[in-house]
């Protein structure tokens, strides 16, 4: 018998068996030995009826005798007989409804029983055990640690152990996956001695070693993946990829903020520039909490690119995002220059420009041929940037910001109108073991710290009996000037059951005219026109409104330094990464800011995860708590980037993924 050999060949089972191993994706002989266990039972210890514990399962060998099968006057079938254990020790057995154990079994039969002791009256009984005849020592059920598979409704793990234990000579043939230098570095046993052991182990820790060696080859063969893209990304030499790093110019920039940057963003510019001066390409990943300053540090690595003569391209999200950051950053490098100026230094003036989905055709035109001839240096905008008719005559540096955000082709289509260094931005914290895993093609760069003088947001989960208590505080803030955000997870209201009762801006707006019939409010969600949206913002942003009714549309990178005060409605719907995203709405400034989470009832109000919000306000610690919760598919949507599901636990090793790394690296002689 081979590993290809088809299982409808191999087993001896019926065709409907076969169509649900199919339907299981389980074809071949390999396809069944590589169905792993998802747990193991030790039933390992042979007890007496003497020794054994009451009402805990217990496996015993002994001799089965007196079968009979018994119809009771309610018409069910009850299989008794007695059970003699190796010391003489005799107990009661007893089968509900099992008449074929009638059949199985025959007086005088050596058994191993496995199921609880029950007293029952003076007696020892056991009801409804598991059985295996004993042949020899080679049991399968019972004796042992007992694998337990996942099941399907019509195939038990009882069934699969029997069949699995026919196929386990074919075990010893099955190929090794990992390279042999590796297996032997990290003492892993090989892959058929894992599988071997996953299905019939003498001891846990040979289980722990199979599974050690199964968590470490999922990631290995990810940081293979992840290296190989990032090597063929940085395949060709090039001295004109070169971009020195312009310290003085740095300096001079530093002087002309109206703060000083913060300690890690100066570190990411030095690793961003130094990267820049290679002759290969960039590829490194910035990641930072809400309000780290991200945005500052790929400002000043842009102002290098511009005094170079080099294009930017800088791809965010949404329209919203984009004329956010064409103002903010054009503001920043527009000071610069005038700084330069005054103090006699050569800088090129900084020409931007802002290409999203809703420019006007005929202005969309003429900003393509400009980007063409290079009359723009930098280019912010949304998918507008990896159409076919945007081109570039010296494209230097491309950014994406909140990159799982866009789909795989997406990014590589802007790397591709030229040979740009590439930087990728998140404000969504990811643990650093789940970010050298998913983003493991990009050297990491992290900004630890926010700048300025910001307070910590003080959040608080709100049961909805106490709405008019927050409400009424709200109230006192906005008369000091300042503004609230309140977010809902719906547009309108949903007719679907599960939503009723969740808050929806269409109601929640109505509902606050009222409550708040003194103050000013909007509302804001994905359905208005990108127009609608952004003069909602910029009113809200000059003060024109007190407070924004809005959905998660405004979750990345809105900066509205005067809102002091955020409600999320029906938090519980959210993940925590999420309402930690939100929560950064508010704290932009050295104001003393405000989070209420509300829950739809009183009884989520007391949950554990949203307390947590209470507790941290690092999103890297949050980001942890989220990730061990929802899985990393769930959290930062990886499952569009082609990285399988793969177990939490490994990823909150940070050992096993720096050795799966340092294994990959070495491998591919990148170390």
């Amino acid at each position: 018998m081979q590993l290809t050999t088809p299982l409808s060949k191999a087993l001896r089972t019926t065709k409907g068996y076969i169509e649900v191993l199919h339907e299981m994706g389980l074809d071949t002989v390999e396809d069944l030995l590589l169905y792993l266990p998802r747990a193991h039972e030790d039933l390992s210890t042979m007890h007496t009826l003497s020794s054994a514990p009451l009402d805990e399962k217990v496996t015993i060998s002994g001799i089965i005798e007196k079968l009979k099968l018994i119809r009771t006057r309610s018409g069910k079938q009850i299989v008794t007989g007695k059970f003699m254990d190796s010391e003489g020790t005799v107990c009661e057995v007893i089968w509900f409804n099992q008449p074929h154990i009638k059949r199985m079994l025959h007086d005088g039969e050596d058994v191993v029983l496995t199921g609880k002791i029950i007293e029952s009256g003076y007696k020892l009984q056991i009801q409804s055990p598991t059985f295996e005849k004993q042949k020899g020592t080679d049991l399968i059920h019972s004796g042992r640690l007992v694998p337990i598979y996942p099941q399907h409704d019509k195939i038990n793990t009882k069934w699969l152990r029997e069949k699995i234990s026919m196929l386990k000579e074919c075990i010893e043939d099955i190929r090794e996956t990992l390279p042999n230098e590796v297996v032997e570095e990290e003492k892993f046993p090989s892959r058929a001695e894992a599988i071997y052991a996953m299905h019939f182990p003498d001891e846990p820790e040979q289980v722990q070693r199979a599974l050690d060696r199964f968590a470490f080859e999922d990631l290995y063969d990810i940081q293979i993946d992840a290296l190989e893209r990032k090597k063929e990304w940085q395949g060709t030499r090039s001295d004109l990829l070169k971009i020195p790093m312009n310290v003085d110019m740095i300096k001079d920039f530093f002087t002309s903020l109206k703060f000083t940057p913060t300690d890690s963003q100066k570190v990411a510019i030095f690793e961003l520039l130094t990267d820049m001066e290679k002759d290969v390409p960039m590829s490194r990943l910035l990641e930072g909490d809400v309000g780290s300053g991200k945005t500052l540090v790929a400002t000043a690595v842009i102002a290098n690119v511009i005094e170079h003569g080099g294009q930017c391209a800088f791809m965010v999200p949404t329209e919203v995002l984009a004329r956010q950051h064409t103002e903010s950053i054009g503001k920043t490098l527009v000071a610069f220059y005038n700084y330069c100026q005054k103090a006699g230094i050569d800088m090129p003036c900084p020409r931007v420009a802002l290409l999203t989905g809703s420019v006007p055709k005929a202005q969309a035109e003429d900003i393509r041929n400009n980007i063409e001839a290079g009359n723009f240096d930098l280019i912010i905008g949304t998918h507008a940037l990896i159409e076919d008719k945007v081109q570039f005559k010296n494209l230097r540096l491309v950014i994406v910001d909140e990159q799982h955000r866009f789909g795989v082709t997406q990014r590589e289509r802007l790397k591709s109108k030229g040979s740009p260094h590439f930087l990728s931005m998140t404000a969504t914290p990811i643990p650093r073991t789940l970010a050298l895993t998913a983003y493991g093609h990009h050297d990491l760069s992290v900004l630890l710290e926010k700048p300025g003088n910001r307070q910590p947001i003080q959040t608080k989960v709100v049961s909805p009996a106490d709405r008019k208590t927050v409400e009424l505080f709200i109230d006192k803030e906005l008369e000091l000037g300042r503004q609230a955000f309140v977010i809902c997870p719906l547009i309108k209201e949903s007719t679907k059951e599960d939503f009723m009762e969740v808050k929806n801006v269409e109601a929640e707006r109505k509902r606050l005219d009222e409550s708040f019939s003194h103050r000013r409010i909007a509302s804001l969600h994905g359905k208005m026109t990108p127009q609608e949206k952004e003069s909602v913002m910029r009113a809200f942003k000059q003060r024109e409104y007190d407070i924004l009714v809005s959905t998660s549309v405004i979750e990345v990178g809105i900066d509205i330094p005067n809102s002091t005060i955020i409600v999320i409605e029906g938090a519980e719907r959210f993940g925590l990464s999420q309402l930690h995203q939100f929560r950064g709405r508010v704290g932009r400034s050295d104001v003393k800011s405000y989070c209420f989470l509300f829950t739809t009832n009183p009884q989520q109000a007391r949950s554990a995860r949203l307390k947590a919000m209470e507790k941290h306000d690092s999103g890297f610690h949050l980001a942890e708590i989220d990730l061990k919760l929802r899985g990393p598919g769930e959290m930062f949507g990886l499952r569009q980037s082609g990285i399988p599901e793969i177990s939490v636990a490994s990823l909150m090793n940070p050992e096993l993924v720096m050795k799966a790394r340092k294994a990959a690296q070495k491998y591919l002689k990148l170390v």
